[in-house]
């Protein structure tokens, strides 16, 4: 369940306790009149089953809520009340598997920005990887798909897509690529520094590397792999039960295949450095293909299931 703290124009108070009168989805609902001062208004508070709330926020938009007042929603991790749970029967569907697209876009959009912090991170994370390739370590691999933060704009892409939103698609683009660019860069930067130390070198790179010498070479399971991830990934941003790990799942098919790349350019590699840069574009495509269709889906499903209890 989700909490709707809503301040509202006086003229529309009326429009909207109708409004939340007549939605099986809501429940718990408070009226303080007068009480909001930025923006002045009155303040409405309620409680709505995730099922129903992209619908609700949708009918406050059409009254101009948005625009003269405020809408802000909150997680409710515990209810212990009757008239929750009546909602709940009210309503068709499972919460877990709800999705409120207003909250999807709000996540994706903040992680889609090109910050400091998001190039750092990819920065690191490639780094990391690519050392883990020098030395065939899957620790190393596994802790620079934990590092990596390109999940983000992935699924802001397909949010965008999705939704329409074009200028968060160009943020996501930006942000992707730089990010990669930055951390290829710096990789291979960091190889030949360490190469000059005498800690690695090429020899390293040509040699037997049984656990991560699938990174350089894709074939059809590359794409099955990165439309996997792009299932899992969607579903875990939309879902109301998200797991934090599955960013690694993303990252296991992107991150490795651009340090590999930057390793391999450092030493001059080119049939390794084109290999992991087509296996880069690969999982990315797959990736964006399955979250696209996921999100799709998901919404098709949500029309088809459309809630007779609103007036």
């Amino acid at each position: 369940m989700l909490h709707l703290r809503i301040i509202c124009p006086p003229d529309r108070t009326a429009a909207v306790e109708e409004l939340l009168a007549g939605d099986d989805a809501v429940t718990h609902v408070v009226v303080l009149p007068g009480t909001a001062r930025d923006p002045h208004g009155d303040l409405v508070l309620c409680d709505v089953v995730r099922e129903g709330t992209s619908d609700l926020i949708a009918a406050l938009r059409e009254l101009g809520v948005e625009r003269d007042g405020s809408i802000m929603l909150e997680k409710v991790d515990t209810t212990l009340s009757a008239a929750a749970a009546r909602a709940e029967k009210r309503v068709p569907g499972l919460g877990v598997d709800a999705v409120v697209w207003e909250e999807v876009e709000q996540t994706t959009a903040a992680e889609s920005e090109l910050s400091w912090a998001f190039l750092t991170f990819m920065v690191v994370a490639t780094a990391i990887a690519g050392i883990g390739v020098l030395l065939d370590q899957p620790i190393l691999i596994v802790g620079a798909m934990v590092v990596g933060p390109d999940f983000g704009p992935l699924a802001a892409f397909c949010v965008g897509v999705v939704r329409g939103r074009w200028t968060m698609v160009r943020r996501a683009v930006v942000a992707l690529v730089a990010g990669f660019a930055a951390g290829i860069v710096v990789t291979v930067a960091t190889t030949r520094l360490l190469d000059a130390l005498g800690l690695v070198d090429k020899s390293m790179l040509l040699g037997e590397r049984p656990v991560t010498s699938f990174i350089w070479q894709p074939d059809a399971l590359s794409w099955v792999v990165g439309l996997l991830a792009g299932i899992a990934g969607m579903l875990s941003l939309t879902s109301a039960k998200a797991g934090t790990l599955v960013g690694v799942l993303i990252s296991v098919t992107t991150v490795p295949a651009a340090a590999n790349a930057a390793v391999a350019l450092a030493y001059g590699v080119t049939n390794e450095a084109t290999g992991s840069a087509l296996q880069l574009l690969i999982n990315i495509a797959a990736i964006v293909t399955a979250g696209v269709l996921t999100l799709l889906v998901q919404r098709t499903a949500g029309r088809l299931r459309a809630r007779p209890g609103r007036s």
